[in-house]
């Protein structure tokens, strides 16, 4: 499921590096399935790396990490805060989308983040699989793995990269930044319960993001297409 499924670019040998753990991953997840059946596990099995699939090592410049995959039916795509076309949009995503107008001033019409990550805007979940209906059911097991790639992005991309940390989960991995090559924006979670009590609203992270990008003589990120 997972081994079958890693993307066939610059991600390959930086996501196999630390393949064992892949394995067992992958054996705790199939563990888990047995364990819960019928329920599903999501997303779709060739989505689990969707979100290095579509955003090239190369191409890297922002950082969007989540904790978790929407574990509803047909809502994960394999990229953070992200569901494909025609689906009810999840609170959280609703506020990020209702940001990110007030930020721009013009209104993104897709839930589908496909064309950011085309953009190098890597959406990284820090759990890659859930079980339907169950919210954190695997993050012990992707945890270690995906603070490794963090780690990665930070110790091996030259140029600075925009870390866009929502919530105390995502803001933790502050830790494994290094804070004086790459920036961060951070706020609170987009999901009602704390985007509600204030902190996440009028923080301008999408302007903020490309305002730090073009300083840095790189492309800014087109937010609304």
């Amino acid at each position: 499921m997972l081994l079958n499924n890693l993307p066939q670019n610059s991600w390959n040998s930086i996501l196999s590096y630390r393949i064992d753990e892949l394995k067992d991953i992958q054996n705790k997840i199939e563990n888990k399935k047995k364990e819960l059946k019928p329920l599903k596990i999501f997303p779709e099995p060739h989505n689990i790396f969707n979100a290095f699939k579509l955003c090239s090592f190369e191409d890297l410049k922002v950082v969007i990490i989540g904790q978790d995959c929407y574990h509803g039916p047909s809502q994960a795509n394999g990229l953070c805060f992200s569901v494909n076309e025609g689906l009810k949009h999840p609170p959280s995503l609703r506020n990020i989308l209702k940001e990110m107008e007030s930020d721009i001033g013009s209104k993104r019409e897709s839930s589908d983040f496909t064309s950011l990550a085309k953009q190098g805007v890597l959406l990284l979940n820090s759990s890659l699989t859930v079980s339907e209906r169950l919210a954190g059911s695997h993050i012990k097991f992707w945890e270690s793995y995906t603070d490794y790639l963090i780690k990665y992005i930070s110790e091996n991309k030259n140029e600075p990269i925009v870390f866009i940390l929502w919530g105390n989960f995502a803001i933790n991995k502050s830790k494994f930044i290094d804070q004086k090559k790459h920036a961060i924006i951070s706020g609170k979670h987009p999901s009602p319960l704390s985007a509600n009590r204030g902190g996440f609203f009028g923080k301008k992270y999408f302007s903020k993001c490309n305002e730090i990008l073009k300083n840095n003589n790189l492309k800014g990120v087109d937010w609304l297409n």
